[in-house]
């Protein structure tokens, strides 16, 4: 099953631990498209971790570099672009993001969230006091901003990669391409 022709780009947005990494993978594979992961362009251009990108230049040097990502992907094709969490707070990302092609909203529980994402470290957004809190405050907000970017969403709670990009192929193949003109 491949993309329907009139779809540029797979775009992957959601909350940390959603899987849009894996499961971009996943997909990028069973179509034969190239997988770009934003958070990874931006580490390998600064060769640090997105931890120490976040201590050594502040969040707001990392927000800058997820838009000279999504610049720099604007004339690709046949890709899947997974991004990161906190991609959609910048509202100049937004009409990019739509740009690049068909926009699709990882989602799982909050629960399922913590399960996954307490077992790294590495996560600057959850070197907090409470990160269990901080996930709680950080989805509460950023949901409305993914759904409003968002062409489609697939819940990724309690499933496998491999039954997620199923998922995804088939909400990408009832989805109808005339809804994606000028969300904006």
């Amino acid at each position: 099953m491949h993309l329907p022709h009139s779809v540029r780009n797979l775009v992957l947005v959601g909350f940390m631990g959603s899987g849009k990494s894996s499961v971009g993978r996943e997909i990028a594979r069973r179509w034969a498209f190239r997988f770009v992961d934003t958070d990874a362009t931006i580490r390998q251009r600064y060769k640090k971790s997105i931890l120490d990108i976040f201590t050594a230049f502040g969040e707001p040097v990392f927000r800058d570099e997820e838009n000279r990502a999504l610049q720099d992907l604007q004339n690709s094709l046949q890709f899947v672009i997974a991004t990161g969490g906190g991609i959609v707070l910048q509202p100049r990302n937004l009409p990019l993001l739509r740009a690049l092609g068909v926009v699709l909203w990882l989602t799982a529980s909050e629960e399922i969230i913590w399960e996954r994402v307490s077992r790294n470290q590495n996560r600057p957004l959850l070197q907090t006091e409470n990160p269990r809190l901080t996930i709680s405050n950080l989805m509460a907000a950023r949901s409305p901003l993914y759904g409003a970017v968002a062409d489609l969403t697939v819940d990724t709670s309690g499933l496998t990669h491999q039954q997620v990009a199923d998922r995804v192929v088939e909400a990408i193949r009832v989805w109808s391409p005339d809804r994606h003109e000028d969300h904006y």
